[in-house]
């Protein structure tokens, strides 16, 4: 296959684009053209965010987040790497299926409508879909970051991470992705190559999801790999180590 140069980085609920800063700079640096959208409702900076909240975001669902990525892929000279994580490994699958990418990658993504989520993920993300509050948005507490998405950093480190990438996220996304028929996936249909990357103690998206989802495909003419990263958190992205992930994800892929 001809290797696209242009990469798109896709940020997943509970954070926005600048969680990718250090993976853009290392890809730049390897000579690839590097796109780092915010989701809708999502621009800014975190601690901004979190204290005025973004007059879109109630207004944003998954479907948003997905046309958004097209607009921006039918803005390039070739189709794109797609790098999603978290609800945006998903959004990737939705991209891959559509056949907007040269190849996607699936970083401890979500699960589509048509595949039921274990109990750790229910428990864990339950309150992002807002069922049972008054509020207009999710807004995670620093322990619920602690718990879900820090629970490999060191505890020192834990309030400047939260500091540094926590943001409020809509209802609308979570719901959208299990409720709209939009956000099912035919795992039939043929399809560019998708590598699924888990971590071993992802408190949100288990390891034994992140299996499932790469083991759902069915076409045999069509790639599909996984790996799972021990003692990474859903922080995968962001903890310690990232660089060996982001290297990963490009072997995989300059060696398709």
């Amino acid at each position: 296959m001809t290797k696209s140069k242009s990469i798109i980085l896709i940020h997943g609920n509970f954070v926005n684009n600048l969680s990718w800063a250090k993976w853009k700079s290392r890809y730049e640096e390897k000579g690839y053209t590097v796109c780092t959208p915010a989701n809708p409702g999502h621009e800014g900076n975190p601690a901004d965010l979190r204290y005025r909240v973004h007059p879109n975001l109630i207004e944003t669902g998954f479907i948003d987040v997905v046309e958004n990525i097209v607009k921006l892929i039918n803005t390039l000279p070739e189709k794109p790497l797609i790098i999603g994580h978290s609800m945006a490994g998903m959004a990737a699958m939705k991209l891959l299926e559509m056949g907007k990418p040269a190849a996607a990658v699936s970083i401890d993504g979500a699960p589509p409508k048509n595949v039921f989520p274990p109990f750790t993920t229910l428990k864990s993300v339950l309150p992002a879909f807002g069922f049972f509050s008054g509020k207009d948005y999710f807004m995670g507490s620093s322990e619920w970051y602690d718990s879900c998405f820090f629970n490999t950093l060191p505890v020192g480190e834990r309030k400047n991470a939260f500091e540094s990438f926590a943001v409020p996220e809509s209802y609308k996304v979570s719901r959208e992705l299990v409720l709209n028929s939009f956000s099912n996936i035919d795992f039939g249909k043929p399809h560019e190559p998708i590598l699924f990357i888990g971590g071993g103690s992802d408190n949100i998206f288990p390891p034994s999801l992140t299996a499932t989802l790469a083991n759902k495909y069915k076409d045999k003419k069509s790639r599909v790999d996984l790996k799972i990263f021990e003692g990474k958190s859903h922080f995968i992205c962001g903890e310690a180590g990232w660089e060996k992930v982001a290297d990963y994800i490009l072997d995989w892929y300059e060696n398709l």
